[in-house]
């Protein structure tokens, strides 16, 4: 099989992935140190059909979202009041989340949206006197769905 050669002008770097932000309700509410979790997976469903004994039928099934974890410097109580809220009656605002990738002239490159989204788990800070590493909370969100956008060529 031929290898095709890209000519420099036409080659695309990747981006880096040290500058994102949290979008939610239109506003910039953060910038963060990590984000994983950014995950789609299809569920596969085996079909074993009478008569062909050489393999079974490999189907496609839902999909499944992985819970997204952010971590950042701790600040304000914003997370934690996001977290907080519902502890009584169950009932969690639900926002819908970009988490945006910017490059290293400040463009947007791509961002996921995160539909309906809420917070599952807040962790604090871990605390160390013989270091002195920034306080960082995590939270994880889950959501009702993933969507990826391309902002390359706008």
């Amino acid at each position: 099989m031929p290898v095709t050669i890209v000519e420099p002008k036409n080659r695309v770097d990747p981006t880096l992935g040290y500058s994102f932000a949290i979008q939610i309700k239109d506003e910039i509410k953060g910038w963060f140190t990590e984000c994983s979790g950014l995950s789609v997976q299809r569920e596969i469903k085996a079909h074993q059909e009478g008569g062909v004994n050489d393999h079974v039928h490999q189907l496609p099934g839902r999909l499944k979202h992985t819970n997204v974890s952010l971590k950042h410097g701790l600040a304000g109580n914003e997370l934690w009041d996001w977290f907080h809220e519902g502890m009584y009656d169950g009932h969690v605002t639900r926002y819908n989340v970009s988490i945006i990738l910017y490059d290293h002239q400040g463009k947007r490159k791509r961002s996921w949206d995160l539909q309906e989204a809420f917070p599952v788990k807040w962790t604090g800070p871990t605390f160390n006197s013989a270091n002195n590493d920034v306080a960082v909370e995590t939270l994880e969100l889950a959501h009702h769905g993933l969507k990826m956008n391309d902002w390359s060529n706008a």
